[in-house]
């Protein structure tokens, strides 16, 4: 089973977490035309490889992070808070 760490509390299993979504993804400023918006909302990429996520840790402290994840293997690396700067040329070098 999965395992992930939370960067407060720590290692925890997986159902302790909640999936909340694509961390690489960009929010249109809210002048940004229509098309914009729907490309934001609809067209996504499904990576193979290394790649950023949120996540909520709902069964804990109720905190939410960001990690990556290895979409093939689910290897995890580098757990940060929200607000940390992380590097893309990281994820995109891997």
């Amino acid at each position: 089973m999965l395992q992930l760490c939370c960067p407060w509390c720590g290692v925890r299993d997986e159902s302790e977490f909640r999936y909340r979504g694509d961390a690489t993804v960009v929010r249109p400023p809210a002048d940004a035309p229509v098309e914009e918006f729907a490309a934001y909302v609809y067209r996504r990429v499904n990576p193979h490889g290394w790649h950023r996520e949120w996540w909520l840790h709902t069964g804990g402290c109720r905190m939410l992070f960001q990690i990556e994840r290895h979409t093939l293997t689910h290897e995890l690396r580098n757990v940060t808070s929200p607000g940390t700067k992380t590097a893309a040329a990281d994820i995109a070098a891997n």
